[in-house]
This record gives structure tokens, C-alpha cells and sequence, in this order.
């Protein structure tokens, strides 16, 4: 695929070829992963309908199985969320939908953008808000990012880390606050969100541009893995006290005194959240992101498989990433009734958002269809003993 758009993109150098081919190599993404139709085509087409096409294909895929799963009339929905960063059409991608499906009229409609990889917990936590004010009734979350017209043409390797990671994918999640279906839906939950864009070098560490040539693509920074941790050791400050046992708790307490009043040089403590979770999923970003979480989190080599298989699997599929990983965990059945599930999100802004989840029923493997089903057994690979070099799918 890359030679092939080294044919109609005249822009790239043999020194961006060979860059973004070690890039690919060592990303963590897998042989098998997905684009989009426009950019499989002989030559690429990333015009505004094939982008839309990328978008519809997706969302309406991940809406149909959701709402014939559980049974659920799109005339029952009174809000409809959805979030995609860096493609925000007119019409809306919620109002898409709402036309897709026929929703009532007056259902609520919000389509977010420009949220960045964390744009699918913060879509859940408005629509969590919205259900406390609005009763008896169902809210949608749709999450998807568009990799047909953010491809990146140019020669900065700033901007080509996008085309390296990102591949297609969304998430569809229904939530109730009707009582009738508490035995049906499987979780419970909590939200806690930070945002860091105060700081300079955490609002300018991911940014929508042009480049020296002209050539619109997506900055991302060298500093982003220090700007990405700093705002999730914001998010890891509001989320401790909500569910740190009280050992915990003091230890934390006590490290930031000492570093406050007495000893500049003492080492933060990170808390050892993994006594207070049962599973753990992590935006995938990429696999220097990964390896960072699993060392500042002290989390094992079990506790990120979901979302190092994640990335190989699917790619960076942006805000969706996450509810691959769940996916995964509920594949393998690992998901048992009472388990504390943590999952948390970061990018651009930077913001952080981490949900805590309560499983109110077990999940067993294969329960339901989700996109794992098919192939759960062939996992978790042997990253180090991966096949190259790399095969794509297109989005169908």
C-alpha cells in the first residue's frame, strides 16, 4: 500500500518512505489491520464523499449489530452522541444517524469534535449527565475517527506519525437508566475527566496544521509522551480518592507532604491501582504509549494485554480504542459479575478520562458477537515473533 501511494503522491521523498516504513515497523500495529476504500484505490481518492462513505460504513455497521442485540427500537433513543476529532462534516455525524434511523424528533443531538482520542469516555460522561435529567429512556454513543481526509501527503515527519498508527474503526454504546433493564445491561459506572490545556505544552503537543509546503496534517510533538503523562497524573489525583483503599490513600498522602514540605528531591508516589481494579484497558495510541502506562502505572504484562493485542489487531482506532479492549476481555470471558473495570482515555488538549465500571453480570466467551468473536483463539500473539511486512484491509 505504501508504494502504491508512493506512485500518486509525488510529494514523498525516498527519505519519507524509508521513514515511515521503521515507523510501521516498530508502532506495535499488526499485518492485518483496517483502511478506508478511498485509500485503497488505484489512485487514492481522499475527497469528502469517500470520507463521509469511511464515516457511514462504519457508524451504521456498529449501529445495527448494538440495536438488534438488544432489541432496541431507535425510536426508543432520546439522545444521540458522537465524536470524531479531526472530521466534522455538514451535516453532522449525529444528525446522520438521526436521519439513518428515523429518530423521533425530539430527540437530543450532539455531535463532538476536535476532542481527540479521549472524545469517547467524554461523550459517555455528557451523556451519563443527560440521562440524570432525562428518565426512562436510552442514550447513544457513537465513536469514530476518519483516516480517509487526514492522510497526510507531506514530507514532516512531525505529521507522519498519523498515517503510521491510525486505522478505521468505531464503538456503538447504549446506555439506560431504566429500571427495567438493570438485569440486562452489564455495567455500572463512574467518570472522572481532566484537562491540562492551561499548560502550553500540552495544548500545543497535538495540533491541526499545515506544513511548510502548504500541506495540511496533524503535529505531533516530540514532548507528547510528557505532556500525555502529565495530564494523566491529574486525572490518576481526582481518581484516587474515589477508589484507593485507605492504605493507599495514607501512603499518597504522605509522599506529597514530604515532596510539599520537606524533600524536593523525594520521588512521587504512584499508587498501586491494580489491588483496586480487576481489569485494565488503556487507549492504545502506540507502543511507546503503552509501555509507558505499564511502567508509571506498575500495571503486569497480563494487565495490558487487551490493549497491546488492541493495537496489533486494529491499530490506533482513536477514541474507539478502548472498547476494543474491553471487547477483547469479554471475548475471553475474563469479565465476572462484580469485577471493578477500568478504563482510561487521553489525547489532545491533553485531556485524561478515566471510567470505573462494576459489572453487574458475568460475560461468558462468545456470549455475544463483538468484532474479537471470530478470532479470540489466535490470541494474544507473540509481538516479538510478528509477521511482516505489513497486509491491510480495506473498511468493508
Amino acid at each position: 500500500m505504501l508504494y502504491k501511494m508512493r506512485r500518486h503522491v509525488s510529494n514523498f521523498t525516498d527519505e519519507t518512505m524509508e521513514f515511515t516504513r521503521k515507523m510501521l515497523e516498530r508502532s506495535g500495529v499488526g499485518p492485518v489491520t483496517y483502511l478506508s476504500n478511498g485509500l485503497l484505490m488505484d489512485p487514492p481518492d481522499m475527497c469528502i464523499a469517500r470520507a463521509r462513505e469511511e464515516a457511514e460504513n462504519v457508524l451504521f455497521g456498529v449501529l445495527d449489530m448494538l440495536l438488534a442485540k438488544n432489541g432496541v427500537d431507535p425510536a426508543e433513543v432520546s439522545i444521540v452522541v458522537t465524536n470524531c476529532c479531526a472530521f466534522s462534516p455538514a451535516l453532522s455525524l449525529s444528525a446522520t444517524i438521526v436521519n439513518r434511523y428515523k429518530m423521533k424528533e425530539d430527540v437530543f443531538s450532539y455531535n463532538l469534535s476536535g476532542m481527540g482520542c479521549s472524545g469517547s469516555l467524554i461523550a459517555v460522561g455528557l451523556a451519563k449527565e443527560l440521562l440524570q435529567v432525562h428518565e426512562n429512556t436510552y442514550a447513544l454513543i457513537v465513536s469514530t475517527e476518519n483516516v480517509t481526509e487526514n492522510f497526510y501527503q507531506g514530507n514532516n515527519r512531525a505529521m507522519l506519525l498519523i498515517n503510521c498508527l491510525f486505522r478505521v474503526g468505531a464503538a456503538a454504546i447504549l446506555l439506560s437508566n431504566r429500571s427495567s433493564d438493570r438485569r440486562l445491561f452489564r455495567i455500572s459506572f463512574l467518570t472522572v475527566r481532566t484537562c491540562t490545556a492551561s499548560s502550553d505544552r500540552s495544548y500545543n503537543c497535538i495540533f491541526q496544521e499545515e506544513d511548510n509546503e502548504g500541506i495540511r496534517g496533524i503535529t505531533v510533538a516530540k514532548d507528547l509522551l510528557v505532556a500525555a503523562f502529565g495530564s494523566v497524573e491529574a486525572n490518576l489525583t481526582a481518581l484516587g480518592p474515589l477508589i484507593l483503599p485507605v492504605s493507599e490513600k495514607l501512603l499518597f498522602v504522605t509522599n506529597c507532604l514530604m515532596r510539599k514540605l520537606y524533600f524536593d528531591n523525594v520521588k512521587p508516589y504512584i499508587p498501586n491501582f491494580r489491588g483496586s481494579i480487576i481489569h485494565f484497558y488503556s487507549h492504545v495510541g502506540g507502543k511507546p504509549v503503552l509501555n509507558e502506562m505499564q511502567k508509571g502505572l506498575r500495571m503486569s504484562k497480563g494487565d495490558m494485554e487487551a490493549s497491546r493485542m488492541t493495537l496489533y489487531r486494529r491499530g490506533n482506532t482513536s477514541s474507539s480504542s478502548i472498547w476494543y479492549g474491553l471487547g477483547y476481555g469479554e471475548a475471553k470471558g475474563r469479565i465476572k459479575k462484580g469485577d471493578r473495570v477500568w478504563q482510561i482515555a487521553f489525547g489532545s488538549g491533553f485531556k485524561c478520562s478515566s471510567i470505573i465500571r462494576h459489572a453487574l453480570r458475568s460475560v461468558e466467551a462468545r456470549e455475544m458477537a463483538n468484532p474479537w468473536t471470530n478470532e479470540i483463539d489466535e490470541f494474544p500473539v507473540d509481538l516479538n515473533a510478528a509477521d511482516w511486512p505489513y497486509a491491510l484491509v480495506s473498511s468493508h
